[in-house]
C-alpha cells in the first residue's frame, strides 16, 4: 500500500478485497465487442425495469420519489426501484471530497486510482443498503407494521442484489468493456422509453373529450386523420388535457433537440503552440455550454429532494398535520382534498400552494396559462440556481481557469504571443470561462423550463439529460470507430 494513500481510502481497503469486481480487459477490446457488451448491459437493465418487486403492491401506496425518477433512471415497483441513485450519490460525494481537497488522491498513481474507484463502489453499496432501509421505514412499499418480517427481508434481498447487478454493469462499461458509462446509458434508455411511450402508446385514455383516444400522440394523430368515427379531429391534438402529449409536444421535443445539438457545437477556440517544437500548433476549445447540462441536473436533484422531504413533513398524511402548526406547514406546501396525480408508476403528490408549489415545474401549457406568475417565479429561481450551481461545479470539478491553465502548462503547451506562465494563461481563460458558465446556466435553465411549459415528450430535465448523453455517445462511437480503423489515432482521440 502506498504511503501517500489517504486514510479515507485505506478505511475501505478490507471491503474492496471481498467485493465482486469486473476485471479490466488485458487486451484491446474491439469496437464490435464493445457494442455487444453495451447492448447486453442495456438489455439486462431493461429486463430488470420490467420485473415487478415480489410482495409489493404499488397501487396501495403513493410514489414519494416521483420527482427523482428521471435523475435516478428508476422504475416504480420494479427491481430498478433504486435505479442509479447509489452510484450517482457515491460518485458525487467522492468527487466533492477530492475536488475540495478534503481527501488527497494522486490520480496519476495506479494504486490510488484503483483505491478511489473501489471506495466509490463500496460507498455505493452502503448507500444501496441505506436507501432500501429508508424506503421500507418511510412506507414507500406500504405501512411497515403491516408487512410481514419475511416479506420485508425478501424485498430487501431483491433490491440489494438488483443494486449490486446495476453497480457491476456500470463498472463493466466504465472499465472499457463497453462504451460510455452505465449511469448515462440507463438514464438515456429510461427517458427514451418515456418519449417512445408518449409517441406510440396504443393504450386508450378515458376522459370527457378524449374518450378512447390512445395516449401516443403519433397514434392519436393518424387515428384522427384517417378514422371518420374518431371523437376528435387533428386540430384538437395540438394541446391535450390532463398533460397528455400533443402535437406541440413533438415540435417542442424536436426543437429542443436541435437547439441543444447546435449549442453543443458552438465554442471559443484558444490558440495554443507546443513549447518543445516550433510550428506545432493547436487549439483549446471552450464550449458555449461549458458545463453542459450539469446545472440542470444538480438543481433538479435539489428540487426533487426538497419536494420529497416536503411531502413527508407537510404532506396530507404527515403526522404533524391536524395541530396548531398547520399554518406553517401550509407555507411549506399545501395539497388539495384529492392530492394525488397519476404518473407512469402510480399516484404521486403534487402541491397546489406554498414554497414547494413555486419549486414544482409547470406541467404543460395549461398550467402556465392558469398561473403565469407562478411560472415566472419558478423560471427566475430556477435560472438563478442553475447559474450558482454551474459556478460551484466549475470550482470543484477541475474546470476553473486555474485548473485548465495548469493542464495546458503540464501538457507542454503555451499561448502564442504570451509568456509561458500559468498565471497569464489563467487570466486569459478567466475572460471567457466565468461568462460562459453563466450563459450555460441561463440557456439550459430556460430550455428546461420551455420543455416543461410546452409539455415536451419527457420532463425538461430528462430531455436535456437525454440529449446531452446521446450527443456524448455519438462522439464516443465516432471516436471508437475511427480508432478501430486507424489504431494510431487512439492516443490523439484520448482513448488510451
Amino acid at each position: 500500500m502506498s504511503q501517500s494513500t489517504s486514510k479515507f481510502l485505506r478505511f475501505f481497503s478490507p471491503f474492496i478485497r471481498v467485493m465482486p469486481e469486473i476485471k479490466t480487459p488485458d487486451r484491446e477490446v474491439s469496437f464490435k465487442e464493445k457494442i455487444i457488451w453495451t447492448a447486453v448491459a442495456l438489455i439486462i437493465y431493461l429486463i430488470m425495469s420490467n420485473i415487478p418487486l415480489y410482495g409489493v403492491d404499488i397501487q396501495e401506496t403513493q410514489d414519494y420519489f416521483y420527482w427523482l425518477r428521471v435523475i435516478l433512471a428508476s422504475q416504480r415497483g420494479t427491481l430498478t426501484e433504486l435505479g442509479i441513485g447509489p452510484i450517482v450519490t457515491s460518485g458525487l460525494i467522492m468527487q466533492l471530497l477530492m475536488g475540495s481537497g478534503i481527501i488527497k488522491i494522486n490520480m496519476a498513481d495506479p494504486y490510488d486510482r484503483s483505491m478511489f474507484t473501489g471506495a466509490q463502489k463500496i460507498l455505493a453499496m452502503f448507500l444501496t443498503v441505506f436507501n432500501i432501509i429508508a424506503y421500507l421505514v418511510g412506507g414507500a412499499f406500504g405501512n411497515l407494521e403491516e408487512i410481514s418480517p419475511a416479506a420485508v427481508i425478501f424485498i430487501f434481498l431483491q433490491l440489494f442484489f438488483s443494486g449490486v447487478i446495476i453497480i457491476l454493469l456500470d463498472e463493466m462499461l466504465q472499465k472499457g468493456w463497453g462504451i460510455g458509462s452505465g449511469v448515462s446509458l440507463f438514464i438515456a434508455a429510461g427517458i427514451a422509453g418515456q418519449v417512445f411511450w408518449n409517441c406510440f402508446s396504443f393504450v386508450p385514455m378515458t376522459g370527457e373529450h378524449f374518450d378512447e383516444m390512445p395516449r401516443g400522440i403519433v397514434i392519436a394523430f393518424f387515428q384522427a386523420l384517417f378514422d371518420p368515427e374518431s371523437p376528435v379531429g387533428v386540430e384538437d391534438l395540438w394541446f391535450r388535457e390532463s398533460n397528455l402529449p400533443g402535437l406541440v409536444s413533438i415540435i417542442t421535443t424536436i426543437g429542443i433537440f436541435v437547439v441543444i445539438v447546435y449549442f453543443e457545437s458552438v465554442n471559443i477556440e484558444i490558440p495554443l503552440a507546443y513549447s518543445g517544437y516550433r510550428g506545432f500548433q493547436g487549439k483549446y476549445p471552450i464550449k458555449l455550454l461549458y458545463v453542459s447540462n450539469i446545472p440542470v441536473i444538480l438543481v433538479s436533484a435539489l428540487y426533487a429532494n426538497l419536494l420529497f422531504i416536503g411531502q413527508i413533513i407537510a404532506g396530507p398524511n404527515s403526522a404533524l398535520r391536524g395541530g396548531d402548526i398547520d399554518f406553517l406547514l401550509n407555507l411549506i406546501a399545501s395539497y388539495s382534498d384529492d392530492p394525488t396525480a397519476t404518473g407512469p408508476g402510480g399516484s404521486y403528490l403534487s402541491p397546489i400552494g406554498g414554497i414547494l408549489y413555486l419549486m414544482t415545474p409547470p406541467q404543460g401549457f395549461e398550467s402556465v396559462i392558469g398561473d403565469p406568475l407562478r411560472a415566472l417565479i419558478y423560471l427566475g429561481i430556477f435560472i438563478v440556481f442553475c447559474v450558482v450551481f454551474g459556478r460551484v461545479w466549475v470550482e470543484v470539478s477541475g474546470l476553473a481557469p486555474r485548473d485548465i491553465a495548469r493542464q495546458i502548462i503540464d501538457s507542454g503547451m503555451e499561448i502564442p504571443g504570451f509568456r509561458r506562465s500559468e498565471k497569464i494563461i489563467e487570466r486569459i481563460l478567466a475572460r471567457y470561462i466565468p461568462t460562459l458558465t453563466i450563459l450555460c446556466g441561463i440557456i439550459v435553465g430556460f430550455l428546461s423550463f420551455t420543455s416543461d411549459a410546452l409539455g415536451a415528450l419527457s420532463s425538461g430535465t430528462g430531455l436535456l439529460i437525454a440529449i446531452g448523453i446521446i450527443h456524448q455517445y455519438a462522439e464516443s462511437i465516432s471516436k471508437e470507430a475511427a480508432a478501430e480503423q486507424y489504431p494510431a489515432l487512439r492516443g490523439f482521440l484520448g482513448l488510451d
